[in-house]
């Protein structure tokens, strides 16, 4: 019995307790938080917007992060260290830890930015190079995109946010007709061809602009469909399908580059 009293005692001097006790109080008052805002964020409509989410996942972010550096400070207070003084000394070596972590401090910026000024919010669908994906999640420091094609979650830094681009909602389309159609014929397809990609799941509607190129070996009309962004790939897949199928349902047959050689 004595020997656990002399190991209570010993912790109690190192204040190994007193921190712990410090550590669970901390931690509670961020569960305390958290719950708070999940409760609000269920009440109010505003959290139903892609802004308002994310909103929210930022400032849970910056809760954590924040109840991270009080809870260590007060740690380090509470046995012995002096806190100011080392608030102090960071000042002396600034320079040095700014340029160590710049690009930290760039992509915590740059997701304030992203916010404030509505580069983009959760849910859109933006590109990244080659990739066009779903905006899942902006955090402090990077921001996660979900690949349309194949699903894959890739983390951008948010200093990097000159490079993404919102992806429209509007797809256009160029249909091939061989310059043997006339005109009035061309059209009168186009009208079936605009109805039958209307019936296609996710396609919004589509309309017809007008001849938009005269190619080598076709004249090409153009369509505009509004779609659901976030199935784009497959949305072209049934256009292109559905303008295949009103060009043979008007016997016109899609051209293809040819060569023509004369003998003498």
């Amino acid at each position: 019995m004595s020997k656990v009293y002399d190991f209570l005692e010993k912790m109690y001097q190192t204040k190994i307790i007193g921190s712990i006790v410090i550590i669970l109080i901390s931690f509670l008052i961020y569960k305390l938080v958290t719950l708070f805002l999940t409760t609000g964020e269920n009440k109010i409509k505003l959290f139903t917007s892609g802004k308002g989410r994310t909103y929210v996942k930022l400032l849970r972010n910056a809760i954590r992060f924040g109840f991270l550096i009080i809870t260590v400070l007060l740690v380090l207070q509470f046995n012995g260290f002096n806190v100011k003084s080392i608030l102090a000394g960071v000042g002396i070596f600034g320079v040095v830890f700014g340029l160590a972590i710049q690009d930290w401090l760039k992509d915590i910026i740059r997701g304030g930015t992203i916010i404030s000024d509505s580069y983009f919010e959760v849910g859109d669908i933006v590109k990244y190079g080659d990739m066009e994906g779903k905006v899942l999640v902006i955090g402090l420091q990077t921001t996660k995109i979900q690949d349309l094609k194949n699903g894959n979650v890739v983390a951008i830094a948010n200093r990097k946010i000159e490079e993404i681009e919102v992806v429209s909602n509007l797809l256009y389309l160029n249909v091939p007709v061989p310059y043997e159609v006339s005109l009035e014929d061309a059209e009168k397809a186009m009208k079936d061809i605009v109805e039958l990609v209307k019936k296609n799941k996710d396609t919004k509607n589509c309309e017809y602009i007008g001849v938009t190129e005269l190619d080598s070996s076709s004249v090409q009309y153009y369509l505009r469909l509004e779609i659901n962004q976030a199935h784009k790939p497959q949305v072209r897949r049934d256009a292109l399908r559905s303008i295949m199928v009103g060009l043979a349902k008007h016997n016109i047959e899609i051209p293809y580059t040819q060569i023509d050689i004369h003998n003498k």
